[in-house]
């Protein structure tokens, strides 16, 4: 039989129809299958340091196993982070420049999917390529996918609101002259500094947040066509059955993130490939099958 090699338009094509055709679904796959035949919520299991440092291993292997075209993939991560820099420094949203670097962590998992997605077929013996990421929008979940990743995009813009209301009711309402001043501003007043504390505090709320519902609700929707609500809710007993390893966990992601963005976020590259693939293992950790 003759290899058909297709060019990236007719690819583009089909990847755009599956899209569309998914999305079409979406009610559906907000409850998953039908009511008769829905299984029930999976249990989850109690995890310790291990298995997170299993799941760090595991998700380097899968990183090194396609290496480039990973890397190619993650090139997008801190081309993001820099256009989100030259943003808030050209626009004069300076202030949200803090925010909008630090809230990537919000909308990290979704922007992680086709990483799981690759995971998941490795798991499975294939090959994996660059290429495979895209596969989730032939996924029958695709819908919910969609609907929980505008949930995430949601809270992201509400924290930049807060944010930007902290900076106010502290700061403003002038704009900063530039970076410097900001910085200097923030660390050398003592309403620079309270505002810092209440950014952090504020910021570990939406963080945390994030982690309960989404730990492992992405993962669990490529894996199993469970519906939205099932995924949120077993996400949701995860963290509340593992507080300390999941605390940890959101710990580990938001050190890595920090490091990865030293310097001009280059270190993305990586750091979002190894912590996306780990996410998968994490899943499978938590879950029961």
């Amino acid at each position: 039989m003759a290899t058909i090699i297709r060019n990236p338009v007719e690819w583009t094509i089909d990847q755009v129809r599956a899209a569309a055709h998914h999305a079409g679904t979406i009610a559906q796959s907000l409850t998953g299958r039908d009511e008769a035949d829905r299984p029930a919520l999976p249990a989850v299991r109690q995890i310790g340091l291990d298995d997170i440092e299993l799941s760090l291993r595991r998700g380097f292997e899968d990183f090194k196993a396609a290496r480039s075209d990973v890397l190619a993939l993650a090139a997008i991560y801190p081309m993001a982070g820099l256009v989100l820099w030259w943003t808030a420094s050209n626009y004069n949203v300076l202030p949200l420049l803090f925010p909008l670097i630090s809230g990537f962590a919000l909308i990290g998992p979704v922007a992680a999917v086709g990483l799981y997605e690759m995971s998941r077929q490795r798991e499975q013996g294939r090959t994996v390529s660059w290429a495979d990421a895209f596969e989730v929008v032939r996924s029958p979940a695709f819908g919910s996918i969609l609907v929980l990743g505008l949930a995430l995009v949601a809270i992201f813009v509400a924290w930049l609101a807060a944010a930007e209301a902290l900076y106010m009711a502290y700061l403003g309402p002038e704009q900063p002259a530039s970076l410097t001043a900001m910085l200097t501003q923030v660390f050398t007043t003592s309403a620079g500094r309270s505002m810092a504390v209440m950014g952090i505090g504020l910021g570990l709320l939406f963080a945390v947040l994030v982690l309960t519902i989404s730990a492992v609700s992405f993962p669990m929707l490529l894996d199993r066509n469970s519906g939205l609500n099932a995924a949120v809710v077993t996400s949701v007993r995860a963290v509340l059955a593992n507080p300390v390893p999941m605390a940890i966990w959101g710990l580990i992601v938001a050190a890595g993130l920090v490091l990865g963005s030293l310097p001009l976020f280059v270190g993305l590259v990586v750091v979002v490939p190894v912590l996306g693939h780990a996410t998968w293992h994490l899943y499978r950790r938590l879950v029961v099958r």
